[in-house]
Order: C-alpha cells, then sequence, then structure tokens
C-alpha cells in the first residue's frame, strides 16, 4: 500500500532562505501560468478556435520568455515551476468541471508557500535519507524533526506552516495484520461529541477553535493596529499563525486518534455522507461545524479503513437517523437540534439523541424499509416510564426527562480517552 508521511524539517537559516527561494519561484511560475490563460480565455470570446494552453505549453512559454530574463529561475530545481503549472492546469480543469472556483494569482505572505522536488526516476530514487537527515536536490542535507523510513524516494513537496517546515513524502508499507473476529460499528459524527458510536462510546469534541477565539480575536486585533509593511506587523502575523497551527494541530490530533481506533478496532465502519458545504451556509452553527472537521474525519477514514482491510460504508444522507427508534423501529415526528434526548411516543424508549441515531446507522444497508412517519407527540396515554409521567401532564416534564436520560446514558455510555501509543 502507498502511503504519505509527512514530518517536520530542522533547517538552518541558509536553508530555510533556500526554500523561501523555491516556493517564490513556484508562485511565479504558477502567477505567469494563470496570466496566459486569463489572456487565452479573453481571446477566446472574439476566436473560439483558439485552445487553452496545457501544461506543457505552459511551461514551454515559459523556459522561452520568463527564463532568460528571470536568471534565479536557475538557482532552484527545474521540477518546482513545472509542478506549479501542472497545479494551475488541474486548477483550471476543475473550475472547468464546475468543482471549485476560478484560480486566484498567488501574493507573497498570503499564499501558502510550498514546492515541488524530485530527484532520479521511479525505478532509481534520488532523494535519500539515513534516518536522521533527507538529502533535497539543489539544497543538501537537511535534518528531520523524527527519524524517517530508511527508503529512497522520487519526489516530494515541501511546504510552510507557520514558522515551521514540513516534508512530505510516499513509500510502500505492508498491511498490518489485525484480528479477524473484529465487530462492526456505526458512527455518529456530531458537534456537541465529536462522534458517537452504536456500542456506546463517547469522543469527546476538544473544540480547540472556540477555546482558541478570545486570544485570537486579541491577537488580530494587534495584527490590525500595526502599520502594513512593518516589521513590528510581521511578528503579530507570525504570533497569529502560530495559534492557529496550534488550533489545527488539537483538530488534527483527535481525528487521527479517533479514525485510527475505528479503523483498527472494527471490520466495517459505517457513517454518514454528510453535505457538510450545505451544513456550512447555516450561519449559527458553521464555526461549530466547522471546527469539528467532518470532511477531514470522512477522508482519513476511507484511506485507514483500506490501510487496516476494514471496509468504510456511508450511510445515505436522507436516512433518518435520528428519528427513528433504536429500540422498536418506530419512526416519530422530526427532532430539532435542540432536543438531545430521543423519546419513543410509541414504546416510551428513552436515549441519548447521538446514540440512539448512531446505532440506527450501524442497522442501515441498501434498500432499507423506513416506516412511514407517525406525527405523534409523547403523552400520558403512552406507556412511559414512571419517572416521565407525572402530575397527569399530556408531556413529560423537562427535569423527568433529563433525570431520566442521565440514568439511561450513564449506564450504557462511556468517555473514551484515545492515545497514538
Amino acid at each position: 500500500m502507498l502511503l504519505s508521511f509527512k514530518t517536520e524539517l530542522q533547517p538552518n537559516n541558509k536553508q530555510k532562505q533556500k526554500f523561501r527561494q523555491h516556493s517564490g519561484v513556484a508562485r511565479h511560475a504558477y502567477n505567469f501560468g494563470l496570466s496566459v490563460i486569463l489572456d487565452t480565455l479573453e481571446l477566446q470570446k472574439t476566436d473560439t478556435s483558439i485552445k487553452i494552453p496545457s501544461a506543457i505549453d505552459l511551461h514551454k512559454k515559459l523556459v522561452a520568455e520568463v527564463k532568460p530574463q528571470n536568471h534565479w529561475y536557475y538557482q532552484s530545481s527545474k521540477a518546482t515551476p513545472q509542478k506549479a503549472l501542472i497545479d494551475l492546469r488541474i486548477a483550471w480543469q476543475r473550475c472547468f468541471q464546475k468543482v471549485s472556483s476560478q484560480p486566484r494569482f498567488k501574493k507573497k505572505g498570503k499564499s501558502h508557500d510550498s514546492f515541488y522536488l524530485e530527484q532520479g526516476t521511479k525505478a532509481n530514487p534520488g532523494i535519500k535519507n539515513d534516518g536522521y537527515r533527507i538529502k533535497l536536490p539543489k539544497i543538501g542535507w537537511v535534518r528531520l524533526a523524527e527519524p524517517l523510513p530508511l527508503t529512497a524516494v522520487h519526489n516530494c513537496v515541501i511546504s510552510r506552516t507557520a514558522d515551521k517546515w514540513f516534508i512530505a513524502i510516499k513509500y510502500e508499507i505492508e498491511k498490518p495484520i489485525v484480528n479477524d473476529d473484529r465487530p462492526s460499528v456505526g458512527v455518529d459524527i456530531g458537534i456537541k461529541e465529536l462522534a458517537v458510536t452504536s456500542n456506546g462510546d463517547f469522543f469527546q469534541n476538544p473544540k480547540a477553535y472556540r477555546k482558541m477565539s478570545k486570544k485570537l480575536k486579541r491577537l488580530q486585533r494587534s495584527v490590525s493596529r500595526k502599520k502594513k509593511g512593518s516589521k513590528n506587523r510581521r511578528k503579530a502575523v507570525e504570533k497569529l499563525a502560530k495559534l492557529h497551527a496550534t488550533v489545527a494541530n488539537i483538530r488534527q490530533d483527535a481525528i487521527h486518534k479517533l479514525t485510527t481506533h475505528l479503523a483498527k478496532n472494527h471490520s466495517v465502519v459505517k457513517i454518514e455522507d454528510l453535505n457538510v458545504k450545505a451544513f456550512l451556509k447555516n450561519h449559527k452553527l458553521a464555526g461549530a461545524i466547522a471546527d469539528c472537521g467532518m470532511y477531514e474525519f470522512k477522508r482519513q477514514l476511507e484511506y485507514k479503513t483500506e490501510k487496516f482491510s476494514s471496509q468504510l460504508i456511508l450511510v445515505d444522507r436522507m436516512f433518518p437517523s435520528s428519528q427513528i427508534c433504536s429500540n422498536c423501529g418506530n419512526h416519530r415526528h422530526s427532532m430539532p437540534l435542540k432536543q438531545r434526548v430521543y423519546v419513543c411516543p410509541a414504546c416510551g424508549h428513552i436515549e441519548d439523541r447521538d446514540l440512539n441515531a448512531a446505532k440506527n446507522i450501524e442497522r442501515w444497508f441498501e434498500g432499507i424499509y423506513i416506516p412511514v412517519r407517525q406525527d405523534l407527540t409523547v403523552s400520558s396515554t403512552v406507556s412511559l416510564p414512571k419517572a416521565v409521567i407525572a402530575c397527569g401532564v399530556d408531556k413529560p416534564l423537562k427535569s423527568h426527562l433529563e433525570a431520566t436520560m442521565k440514568q439511561e446514558v450513564n449506564s450504557e455510555s462511556k468517555v473514551v480517552l484515545l492515545s497514538l501509543f
């Protein structure tokens, strides 16, 4: 199995300067290709026979027109501008297919600094490492923050996050040996809890952005007070970038531990095929949803289930997992988000909303029968527990519901703390 590995580099000042130089070459080539394609699109309005240049055409034009006038191109690897133009052409292809928006020009200090390096061939790779250092073309030996597998690679990507530089490589691994008698599990992703599984495990949501929001606002105000172009503003931007990186790392750490646990210990993992883009249009919940990393959760499960020889099943997004009783199968009326307790009007079953949904997700299969929704409300005629039926009221009191829910959930569920080691 081909696996990607990303780790931090520890370059010296001279190597950092070369990293920035390579990033500048990639950015310059990208902007040059973007301007050529935009000019071509303008000409197409009058002459439809003109074709949009490919990545090879753009590179030929770059070598003929740009490189002779900018000799600093020759101080960087030739693969860096080539890959930048390939990425640009892929971005335009996604734009034409209406998958993403139109590519924009990159600006120094605001765009994501990254570049591509290549040496040798796939049969005879030229980028080697001794476990603690890696030899990069045009740069030399660079120290690693943690040991890499002793293997040579054909290419790599260097990127910057805040004030740190990282390297990403790909290499072949053997799939780990796993147990044959692993159970299946249904997972409900949420905001209050990062995930709830059908076997009663609750995984806490770190809510990193929410916890750091006050500090982020303070640092953002500090940036806005500084004069543009000044050294103080640059220092303030670096502090803000470090905090954003910390928030992202906390979120990534929680998702990595959770997805590894699910893929390693279960033969079948079922999750809902959520439309995250539509969820983010709800401006009241967009911040909390983005802080969960729902798409990243799905992306990691896709390759980790393959790594651990598991199966990932995406449940139909129209399946009403929160409205069906996991005990009797009754389909009750709609469940607003503010209702955190599921009370079945047919059998009186009381359960945590997310746990009830996770159990329904675990039972889902293609073509499953969904009972017709019954617009029933919980009343005194329903055989509910004595803790719910009180005072002769038609609907159970909120205090009774909360007390009963705590008793039911605490007897089945448990909060799980994960570790990668």
